[in-house]
């Protein structure tokens, strides 16, 4: 038996919606797997299963698409983000090579060493802004000097980053307003000179290997691109999220502070609970039956990890923060030959702050946070630390 066929008004990218999305996601996904959003011209995936499979299933959901407007899908051409295999691999290796396992070890006394000086500092002051004191400062010192930036640029790439994921919103007043911002990131990456970064930087390495032959010198600025536009945003709201979680819930904090072996497990518990991703965009290539649902060829698809994260047929309780529930099948990172590239990164980034807070923090409360609304990307703006308890 064909379904029928579900449709909703709900515009995915008003600032109702992103501001909280999850009564309206909670209400899509008990409606169907699959709904067209007639306001958008757009179909979303609602429950996890689904949404997993098609972020598996590259032939039929296709990352040519991953924006929601055609200027910047056009953009996108020749990155890894908006490639599909074969040509994939060659600009995902290119990009991973300086995220391997092995390279990240190099980087993790630092990035610990960094996250502990900032955590010693705000329990000192006593109070403080838990995104701007420390879940920006943390991945803005790394990212930058990963890459080995120097002078004025590294005051601009905050507001870069955050550009770069307003533009894979559809055409609306929020991608508009960022497209010069946007567009001086990606002007200032492609004119990149190898001589501008930081010798012993990977970014330096990037360009060197461009100028040995190794990868087209073409692609050194893109790659150096990728690093910033999607490798700081995401970083930051993670980290901002983790904190506002446990700010939430004591319980939990608790639990973490007593035993270490619980960071990896609260981090991806932090990233089901808040998905870093409002939604991510995929192009059908041919007709698709989703529980019955067909979307037609050449259609915009939706995947909504913040409601597939939180489907009561795939997690128990999904609205509670549960640390010890550790979901390693989370959709944060996406799946399959598209998974984030820099989830190592982030993982270290993360760990160290979590590492130093459950170290130097007995207890801690925090006020009302203020969302930053975001076409793409979803994290905090503000987060007041009220009072911190020192261990």
């Amino acid at each position: 038996m064909v379904a029928v066929l579900q449709t909703s008004d709900i515009d995915l990218w008003s600032d109702e919606v992103l501001l909280d999305p999850y009564p309206v996601f909670t209400e899509l996904r008990e409606q169907a797997a699959a709904v067209r959003l007639e306001k958008n011209d757009v179909w979303v995936l609602t429950r996890y299963q689904e949404i997993r499979e098609a972020l598996g299933n590259w032939e039929a959901f296709s990352s040519t698409a991953v924006a929601f407007n055609p200027d910047m899908n056009g953009a996108l051409i020749g990155t890894s983000l908006a490639t599909d295999p074969p040509q994939h691999e060659a600009l995902r290796s290119a990009l991973t090579e300086n995220l391997s396992p092995r390279a990240l070890r190099k980087l993790k006394a630092s990035i610990d060493q960094k996250a502990d000086d900032l955590v010693a500092g705000v329990v000192e002051r006593g109070s403080f802004d838990a995104i701007g004191d420390l879940a920006r400062e943390l991945p803005l010192q790394v990212v930058l000097d990963l890459i080995g930036v120097q002078g004025d640029v590294r005051n601009k790439i905050l507001d870069w980053g955050a550009a770069a994921f307003n533009v894979l919103g559809p055409m609306n007043e929020r991608t508009a307003q960022n497209f010069p911002l946007a567009g001086e990131l990606f002007h200032w990456a492609t004119t990149l000179q190898r001589e501008e970064l930081v010798e012993g930087s990977m970014g330096r390495a990037i360009f060197d290997a461009g100028h040995r032959g190794e990868i087209p010198a073409a692609n050194c600025g893109k790659i150096v691109h990728q690093y910033v536009a999607a490798g700081l945003d995401t970083t930051i709201a993670a980290i901002g999220n983790a904190i506002a979680a446990f700010g939430a819930n004591p319980d939990q904090y608790e639990l973490l502070r007593q035993d270490a072996s619980l960071i990896p497990a609260a981090f991806n518990e932090t990233l089901r609970y808040e998905a870093l991703m409002h939604a991510q965009g995929r192009g059908t290539t041919k007709d698709v039956d989703v529980d019955g649902t067909v979307i037609p060829a050449g259609s915009q698809v939706a995947l909504l990890f913040c409601a597939g994260n939180r489907d009561p047929r795939h997690y128990q309780d999904p609205d509670a923060f549960l640390v010890e529930r550790n979901p390693i099948d989370h959709l944060s990172f996406g799946y399959g030959v598209h998974g984030c590239a820099g989830q190592g990164l982030a993982r270290l980034e993360a760990f160290a702050v979590l590492d130093a807070l459950r170290r130097r923090v007995k207890s801690f409360t925090v006020g009302e946070g203020v969302r930053k609304i975001n076409n793409s990307s979803r994290g905090l703006d503000s987060l007041p630390v009220l009072e911190v308890v020192p261990a």
